[in-house]
């Protein structure tokens, strides 16, 4: 971690127009470096600094992608192990207002793809990854991507059923965002993804 990007996460609040200026006026590849050092005390800190600042679909793909093109935005939990991860996310063919996608990491040959569909949730004023849904069998996918499962059967019940993950915006590449089971129970893992 820089000493810069340092001293803007351990001040008393943050200055969420100073950490996104920060981040984005990094190359790619030091962008995610930086948001993969990022503790999950530190990640605390930056979803209250985000509240009201609800994450678009734009935001995790950018419009204009084609559909079916693979987006990644890698990430970093705050979970005690296993914690690098990536989001793989693609356009939806004639649905502008939804995102496919799964999770791809070391967790995935034991509990699965976790597919989901993003969409906004206005309640909230945010974009929520939604395992509670998951694309139709016959979807168009990125080539490459695992066939889909459904999150109620096998072990990725364990991880995926029920959770919605609630999305903010913390930069014009990266987000940060809270699960919570039911799209009610907050269960305090928070995430941040930072699109490549």
């Amino acid at each position: 971690m820089s000493n810069e990007l340092k001293t803007l996460l351990t001040a008393d609040s943050i200055d969420l127009s100073a950490l996104a200026a920060h981040l984005d006026g990094l190359e790619p590849t030091a962008r995610v470096a930086a948001v993969r050092t990022i503790t999950g005390a530190e990640q605390q800190k930056i979803w209250g600094a985000t509240e009201g600042q609800g994450a678009t679909l734009a935001d995790l793909v950018p419009e204009g992608t084609d559909a079916a093109f693979e987006v990644i935005n890698y990430g970093k939990n705050s979970l005690p192990v296993f914690t690098h991860f990536e989001k793989r996310m693609c356009r939806v063919e004639g649905e502008p207002d939804k995102l496919y996608g799964y999770n791809e990491g070391q967790t995935r040959p034991f509990v699965g793809p976790g597919y989901f569909v993003a969409h906004d949730f206005p309640e909230r004023g945010e974009v929520g990854i939604d395992y509670r849904m998951v694309p139709p069998n016959d979807a168009k996918l990125p080539d490459g991507w695992p066939k889909i499962k459904p999150n109620e059967k096998g072990v990725q019940m364990f991880v995926y059923k029920g959770m919605v993950d609630y999305m903010r915006r913390v930069s014009q590449t990266v987000t940060i965002g809270r699960a919570y089971k039911g799209g009610e129970k907050d269960l305090g893992h928070t995430f941040l993804l930072c699109r490549h």
